[in-house]
């Protein structure tokens, strides 16, 4: 059997471009923090080259003898340093807004974060195969198959969202576990009330953080004159949030989208990035592009995420073991929540929520370590009937 070459070529294509534009984006970055002209390009550069390598590496590599060894030595490795890198001293970890996220290696940082997504999808498929299946259960049976990885996600949610202050991980993780528990065998009962379970814990972390209240404010500033206007004005006039913060950073990136039209300003020809949209090379980086590439040019790379997804699904769906079928699934799915919440996020639609553009935003370790997913998923292609 043979690798699955398009995804292989696509995800390839969408790492270079996202190369390209960490030449493009940060030029006000570079210029406010004196860098390099060619800083994060070189960077880039090195971790796209790393990325593609581990791809085709690992496309070689014959699942059933090692996928189980790679998928557990991820989840437990990323596991314990998740746990262990809030006591070690500033020297070795980077801070992002008090919270301790990356670990410093030479170099480089690393978030464990990002390997852990991998890791934990290839628990849940090993797990799910094991336990779940589509024989008929009562809910209170389902119930008690579930507890365990209800535990395991508590744990999961302190060490990331509680720990690291990252909701918008924890969310992207929850959607997953949710969806591949039901295509594992569950019932659509069940998984109603995981999908009821998972905003509620959404809501209590929001209103259990002042910063994240504010942040709901802030979105809310920027949608509430559209949203209102659908509604009675006694309705409205209670709904409506008066001291809401101005919505400098989604209205930026709003005209950002709008500057770029159809067809864009061309490549390095965009002004918002400097500096008026902060992180506009990572976070808000669609937004960046369609300044640059207009809407077509966004239509065009969603269309290469969108059948990258295809293909992990097609693997998925043609896969006889259930392992290699729940876990290709559940890496496809971590690309879909992860580019909807941010394009949503870009476009004032849901809270900005800190996640990266796949394959594209600026950052070594979610590129990294979505490589490895996607080579882990390379891997599996061969003994799919493709």
């Amino acid at each position: 059997m043979e690798t699955d070459k398009i995804l292989f070529s696509l995800s390839t294509f969408a790492i270079f471009t996202g190369i390209v534009f960490s030449l493009s984006l940060p030029v006000f970055t570079t210029l406010f923090f004196d860098y390099s002209e060619y800083h994060f390009f070189i960077r880039q550069f090195a971790v796209g080259m790393i990325s593609i390598t581990i791809m085709w590496a690992l496309s070689l590599v014959d699942p059933d003898k090692f996928l189980m060894h790679i998928g557990f030595t991820i989840f437990l490795s990323c596991l314990l340093l998740m746990g262990v890198m809030h006591y070690l001293p500033e020297s070795l970890v980077t801070s992002a807004g008090g919270a301790k996220r990356w670990i410093r290696l030479p170099g480089f940082s690393l978030a464990p974060v990002e390997f852990f997504k991998i890791g934990f999808v290839y628990f849940l498929a090993w797990s799910f195969a094991r336990k779940l299946n589509n024989n008929k259960k009562t809910l209170k049976e389902e119930m008690k198959l579930i507890l365990p990885y209800l535990a395991v996600f508590v744990l999961v949610i302190y060490l990331i969202a509680v720990m690291q202050n990252d909701l918008g991980q924890v969310i992207v993780l929850a959607l997953t576990l949710a969806v591949m528990a039901f295509f594992a065998g569950t019932s659509l009962q069940l998984f109603m009330l995981a999908i009821l379970g998972s905003i509620f814990v959404f809501l209590v972390a929001i209103f259990s953080s002042s910063h994240r209240i504010l942040r709901i404010k802030t979105w809310w500033a920027t949608i509430q004159n559209m949203v209102l206007s659908l509604f009675p004005d006694k309705i409205a006039a209670v709904l409506r949030v008066d001291d809401a913060p101005e919505p400098y950073q989604i209205s930026h990136s709003l005209n950002a989208i709008k500057h770029g039209g159809i067809f864009g300003e061309g490549i390095g020809n965009g002004m918002f990035k400097l500096g008026y949209l902060s992180e506009v090379h990572t976070d808000f980086a669609l937004a960046g592009i369609a300044e640059e590439l207009g809407a077509l040019g966004v239509t065009f790379l969603t269309l290469v995420i969108i059948t990258i997804i295809y293909r992990i699904f097609k693997i998925a769906s043609r896969s006889s073991n259930k392992v290699y079928y729940l876990f290709s699934l559940g890496i496809g799915l971590l690309i879909v929540f992860s580019f909807l919440m941010n394009a949503y996020g870009i476009t004032s639609i849901t809270p900005i929520k800190g996640i990266s553009v796949p394959f594209i935003s600026y950052g070594g370790s979610s590129i990294l370590a979505l490589s490895v997913g996607i080579g882990m998923v390379l891997m599996i292609s061969k003994k799919a009937k493709l």
